[in-house]
């Protein structure tokens, strides 16, 4: 990663965890890094934290929460009416391990995982086009691999499972689906979009998996740092500019799930885009 002074970050969830990490990482390269947070208390709290070990001045917060579409609309709504230029997207917040449904009635891990970022996504777009090779990063998971499709209409119905990991693990397939898609609709712009595993990482996005569960899943876990990596390299690396839809590990590019096919994420994207609009 050179010299990022000039560069635009928008990056979903940095207040804590491997986004934190990663606006650390990114800041301290001269990046100029809008990161987003439920509670602007937290937020802002990670932002003087972040400021402080990056040494930088560049860091600046919005409030976003992912399960509510309006909430959605009026972050996208409150970046854009700031005429920043908007280089790189990362969609790097998300939830494992909890139970419920959005406010505008979707399973919560589609919804918070994948819709959310879908919505502002698009809705961010228009800016990122104004920029000469814009990268799109959604952080997925090699959880990804354990689902088997997608329901559609399990979607709009509250969390099934006991502890959700079924869930999101279809999450993250949209997640990869998300980024096949958009990069075929963006092929000859300029753009590019890339997903990827960040490692398993012993971050918050565990804190609501039960204590006995949560201490299993954690163990032996990357740091929000080394989970940070592979988000800094598809954010930044030449290595990959001339990539997109595609998947990494690693730093490497690796294939994904054989049920991430064109098709699927075509049905996706239809149903994603009637359902945020």
């Amino acid at each position: 990663m050179g010299d990022l002074t000039g560069k635009t970050v928008f990056l979903t969830g940095g207040n804590a965890g491997i986004g934190y990490a990663t606006v650390i990482a990114l800041a301290k390269r001269g990046a100029r890094v809008y990161l987003t947070s439920r509670s602007r208390v937290n937020g802002e709290a990670a932002v003087a934290a972040i400021s402080a070990s990056a040494g930088s001045d560049q860091v600046r917060l919005l409030t976003l929460d992912l399960a509510s579409l309006a909430s959605v609309r009026a972050c996208a709504q409150e970046f854009l009416a700031l005429g920043e230029p908007l280089h790189v997207l990362i969609n790097n917040a998300g939830l494992a391990g909890r139970r419920g449904q959005t406010a505008d009635g979707f399973e919560l891990q589609f919804g918070v995982n994948h819709l959310g970022h879908f919505a502002l996504t698009q809705l961010l777009l228009p800016r990122l086009q104004e920029s000469d090779q814009a990268r799109i990063v959604s952080v997925a998971s090699e959880a990804h691999y354990g689902a088997r499709g997608i329901d559609f209409a399990a979607l709009r119905r509250r969390t099934p499972s006991l502890i959700g990991m079924k869930e999101y693990s279809v999450s993250k397939l949209c997640n990869v689906l998300h980024m096949q898609e958009l990069a075929r609709r963006l092929e000859g712009t300029g753009m590019h979009a890339y997903s990827l595993h960040p490692g398993v990482v012993a971050s918050q996005i565990w804190n609501r998996v039960p204590w006995g569960a949560r201490q299993l899943i954690t163990s032996r876990m990357l740091t929000p740092e080394q989970g940070a990596l592979t988000s800094v390299y598809c954010a930044t690396s030449a290595e990959v500019a001339q990539d997109s839809g595609t998947y990494y590990d690693k730093c490497r590019l690796t294939e994904p799930s054989k049920v991430a096919t064109q098709a699927l994420a075509a049905e996706l994207w239809q149903y994603s885009e009637k359902w945020t609009t």
